[in-house]
């Protein structure tokens, strides 16, 4: 089956990368969220991002109406009838993921490919409750998605080989570097990634040095290219503290144990980026 449009269910920071990326590369994507005001966020969002790519000269006023032009906004589930694979990028969430997932069940053909985009919610489980499990998959984006250049592609243990190869087909046609994993908490990126973001607030919350040290020192000592602190902000504490619990949950290992100063700071609504205050200050 040939793939030629794309749904993607989420419009926020990686619905609305997702939808980029695969309007660039000359799909027909249709981006669904539950509000008017939320896809026209995301729609801005793209706009913006593609303006600056027309600034930097890394694509023409041409590209970037045409890639425009193949976004459709919706806030309708019936609407993603016509697509041959469907994303969902919602909040990392398992009753909202399963909610999501039934509905567009009851909606899509058969041979449609559903994929989500979890960070660390098992596929194995997630196909279970689809009538279509040997065709469900992972397809784990990195934000931001139109500059990072790998795709997790997690196999879930119901997941077909043709599953497999279409995404991965898929993945390359977007410009991407598609590794393959085996369904697992957190599965390979974010297993490593995650509890060492996790540590960095261990050693903040211990005072051993103050944020901007911790950073520099990740950055200079292990050639990162963003410290943990600044990149937690990034991705979200929120979204740091779910994938903790998760792994805290499915390996019942004090290790994964999250950092109690990271509670406090999410409970406190001190998210990071999206929210102009995490670790850091944001104007």
């Amino acid at each position: 089956m040939g793939i030629d449009t794309i749904g993607i269910i989420g419009a926020g920071t990686m619905g609305n990368g997702i939808a980029q990326v695969c309007a660039t590369s000359g799909l027909s994507v249709v981006m669904v969220d539950i509000s008017d005001a939320a896809v026209q966020k995301g729609l801005a969002t793209i706009q913006g991002s593609l303006d600056r790519l027309l600034k930097k000269e890394k694509i023409s006023a041409a590209d970037k109406d045409a890639a425009l032009a193949r976004i459709r906004p919706s806030t309708r589930y019936e609407d993603l009838q016509g697509a041959q694979l469907v994303v969902e990028a919602a909040t990392e969430n398992l009753e909202l993921k399963i909610k999501i997932l039934r509905q567009l069940d009851q909606l899509l053909a058969p041979e449609v490919i559903v994929a989500t985009n979890t960070s660390s919610i098992s596929i194995t489980q997630l196909a279970a409750v689809t009538g279509r499990a040997e065709r469900f998959i992972g397809m784990h984006f990195f934000n931001p998605v139109p500059v990072m250049a790998l795709v997790e592609i997690i196999r879930g243990l119901q997941t077909s080989d043709a599953t497999h190869d279409a995404v991965r087909e898929l993945a390359l046609r977007l410009g991407k570097t598609p590794i393959t994993v085996k369904n697992s908490p957190g599965f390979v990126v974010n297993r490593i990634l995650v509890p060492m973001i996790n540590e960095a607030f261990f050693v903040l919350a211990e005072g051993l040095a103050s944020p901007e040290d911790i950073d520099a020192g990740m950055k200079l000592g292990c050639n990162h290219p963003i410290g943990p602190l600044a990149l937690a902000d990034m991705i979200g504490l929120d979204v740091c503290l779910a994938v903790m619990n998760v792994y805290f949950a499915e390996f019942n290992d004090s290790k994964y144990r999250p950092c109690p100063l990271l509670k406090e700071m999410v409970a406190a609504g001190y998210l990071g980026r999206k929210t102009g205050r995490g670790v850091y200050t944001y104007a």
